[in-house]
Parts: structure tokens; sequence; C-alpha cells
């Protein structure tokens, strides 16, 4: 692909700013408390890494992979957990870390296998929110950014595994 491909849709400077607002909204509302943050990889780990930086109260971090797969590129709602959490939730804060919320499928299974693992609280935080293509009823407890029904990649959302190292998220225009 050739950058002509690549329109801009949120500068780095943009998300910095934005991230830091959702990391002093985080730091109020857990302060006092020690919340685990879990990654949703692959996508989340550079949100992740930039909120974490930002977040004034202590935090611990653990990662999941999920997939959902069908035979076409939509969600199926049909998940697979490819990396499970390395440490028990239960009794703790917990904030699920995800980069992109579009049908609600993928995050809603996940929120519900976790909330089986009885943690004290259990959150959500998106950098972004497709809220056009949702199948199913969900609402991030905290978001970044609502986006339009485009194809976006940069800041850890990818393309075939590439574009994730663009500071800025663009739209890739066919």
């Amino acid at each position: 692909m050739t950058d002509e491909k690549l329109e801009v849709m949120l500068t780095a400077e943009q998300i910095g700013n934005r991230i830091r607002e959702l990391a002093a909204q985080i730091s109020k509302d857990y302060q006092g408390k020690n919340p685990l943050l879990i990654g949703v990889l692959k996508g989340a780990v550079i949100f992740l890494s930039d909120l974490i930086r930002q977040i004034e109260v202590p935090v611990e971090i653990d990662f999941m992979a999920v997939s959902s797969y069908g035979v076409d590129t939509d969600s199926s709602g049909v998940v697979r957990i490819l990396k499970d959490l390395e440490q028990s939730i239960q009794g703790k804060d917990v904030l699920i870390v995800e980069d992109i919320v579009d049908t609600g499928l993928t995050l809603n299974y996940l929120r519900e296998n976790l909330i089986t693992r009885q943690p004290k609280t259990l959150k959500v935080i998106t950098l972004l929110d497709k809220p056009d293509r949702r199948k199913v009823p969900f609402e991030p407890d905290y978001c970044g950014f609502i986006i339009p029904d485009r194809f976006v990649i940069g800041y850890g959302l990818d393309y075939g595994e590439d574009y994730r190292h663009l500071a800025d998220l663009c739209i890739l225009n066919p």
C-alpha cells in the first residue's frame, strides 16, 4: 500500500491529548484502588502503554488475545481465547482495554466471560467506538473517540499485520 491511500483521521497529538483526559478520569475514578488493566492483544498494546504512563494510581496489567472467526470478514460472534490471563481477577477492580469496539460481539463475550471470574468491578475502555456497526447492545464505560464506519489503521490497528506502527490513526482508502 502506498501513502496516498492513507487519510489521517486522528493525529498523534489528538490521540495523546484524549489519552491524557481518559487517564485523568480513570485516576479520579480509581483513587485509592489498584486496578488491573487487561490489554486485548494485539491492537490495544500501544493504547494501553500510553494510557498507563498517564494514570496516576498504581495499576497492574495483564493480557488476553481473542479471535472471532467466520466465513467472511465480519465477526461471527464465535470467540476463541488464544491467550488467557496469567492471574486471577477475583475480587479485583478490572478495566478491559480495547483498541476498537465495532459489532460489540467479541467484547460482549469477553466481558461475560470475565464476569464469571468474579471481579469486584469490571469496566471497559476503548480508544475507538463505531456504534454504527453494533450487532449487540454494548456501551464502553470510557471512550476515546466515536468514529464513523470506516476501516482504520495505525496506532496499533493493522491491515494484514501492517500499519500498526503509524503514530496517526488513518483511514485506508481502496
